[in-house]
């Protein structure tokens, strides 16, 4: 499965935790890959989406320590890195996580983003650097990062797209009612064969006039 960080998701982290330590799962035989990672952070910044991921889900269960697979910025070579990224995943996710930037962006994949872009370097909206700034307890905010590409996204098996409250209502429109397009990368789930929408009140309350 790949999974993102970030506050959306915390939910279900905790909720697979609990599952864990009850006996109702196991990951032994699970692969865990980080779904993004910012680049120009010190390795060990709360902030990283790898942190994060260990902090809220990976340290919480009985995943093996190689089968979580994360991007690491400072690789000596990152278009190799990124190319071994993509080998690791192989055939394709069974499951996908994704939140939704305030202009439609999945993962750091942002608008104008080709449908069969792989995981590569990108360069970060000034939205998205802006909203990173809750993850920080710094103002060294990240401008660049390395991002599953929206190809490997398309090919998942199954994707959730999650989505709280009310800043995510208008992108949430767009996403449901719009046109399908690049230029809002979320849209173009709906082509998606097996994608599931959650989202709360808030963040649906454009969809129903309410």
């Amino acid at each position: 499965m790949c999974l993102p960080s970030g506050t959306t998701p915390v939910g279900i982290y905790a909720g697979m935790s609990r599952s864990v330590r009850a006996g109702f799962v196991s990951f032994q035989r699970a692969s865990v890959f980080a779904l993004d990672e910012f680049g120009g952070l010190a390795q060990d910044d709360p902030g990283s989406t790898r942190r994060m991921l260990r902090c809220q889900l990976i340290d919480a269960i009985d995943l093996p320590p190689a089968a979580f697979h994360f991007l690491d910025p400072d690789h000596s070579d990152l278009v190799r890195h990124c190319l071994d990224y993509d080998a690791a995943i192989g055939d394709g996710f069974d499951l996908m996580l994704l939140g939704i930037g305030l202009n439609g962006h999945l993962a750091m994949n942002e608008p104008g983003s080709p449908a069969d872009g792989s995981t590569r370097r990108v360069e970060l909206h000034r939205t998205t650097i802006q909203s990173s700034a809750r993850y920080f307890a710094h103002q060294n905010l990240p401008h660049w990062g390395l991002t599953v590409g929206l190809k490997a996204v398309l090919a998942s098996k199954e994707v959730w797209l999650l989505a709280n409250g009310a800043a995510k209502a208008d992108i949430i429109h767009q996403t449901v009612r719009g046109d399908i397009s690049s230029s809002n990368p979320a849209s173009l789930l709906r082509r998606h064969p097996d994608c599931s929408l959650f989202v709360d009140a808030e963040a649906a309350a454009l969809l129903y006039g309410h």
